[in-house]
């Protein structure tokens, strides 16, 4: 339990302190952009294996007991969610976090037609896929911060984009999309992505579904998530 609250503080301090303006543009500055991205994602990639493996060790303390439908819901949610990462992933986004670097074109956005923050939703999908299969106390705990962190997340990047690029051209950027996914698109401020490299991200993150229900899940995290319907 010990190694999974400090895996857990670390994992979320790395994610809260490099991304003071100051800190950011002094290691940026030092190491470089691109450097300075690759580190940090490593980092956050690293942070993230060891708190779930962490949680794995950790002792079971039971909530509520195992049924069918519970893994139901995560299966039905995590397409969204790894649909939404994957294409973040290639996706320029100045609007919200992004790790693509380039020029963004409000008139193909790409997966920000669909949410501005595709990145943060995924892991907040992510999250609350894992929920409900996951009765006991530290699952509770991981996949519930991690919902929560990527919740905030949103709040906090949009108070800040919105302050560094200014009213205007806020306005020109965001006024195509929404942070509800789908939003956009309904009340038809947005159309469907026609972005190539979006739809290749989301046949990589559709990918990685099948891969983890086809054995992966079971080989990375020893649970079968076709094994509890």
């Amino acid at each position: 339990m010990i190694e999974f609250a400090v895996a857990l503080g670390l994992f979320l301090a790395a994610h809260v302190v490099p991304t003071r303006p100051a800190l950011r543009r002094r290691l940026a500055g030092t190491l470089g952009e691109r450097v300075y991205l690759g580190l940090y994602s490593l980092l956050s990639i690293l942070l993230l294996g060891w708190v779930i493996f962490a949680a794995i060790r950790a002792p079971y303390v039971e909530l509520w007991p195992p049924a069918p439908w519970q893994a139901i819901v995560s299966l039905a949610m995590m397409p969204l969610s790894l649909a939404l990462l994957g294409a973040a992933v290639v996706q320029p986004n100045p609007l919200s976090v992004a790790t693509a670097r380039g020029a963004f074109d409000t008139v193909r956005p790409g997966i920000v037609a669909v949410t501005r923050h595709p990145l943060l939703w995924g892991f907040a999908l992510w999250g609350v896929a894992h929920l409900p299969p996951n009765g006991d106390v530290v699952s509770v705990v991981l996949f519930g911060a991690m919902t929560a962190f990527a919740g905030l997340g949103m709040w906090a990047v949009e108070r800040r984009r919105r302050r560094e690029l200014g009213p205007s051209r806020w306005a020109e950027l965001a006024g195509a999309t929404s942070v509800m996914p789908f939003a956009a698109l309904a009340n038809g401020r947005a159309g469907l992505p026609r972005d190539l490299r979006c739809w290749l991200g989301i046949a990589a993150g559709l990918g990685v579904y099948a891969l983890l229900v086809l054995g992966g899940h079971v080989w990375l995290f020893g649970v079968d998530p076709l094994g509890r319907l």
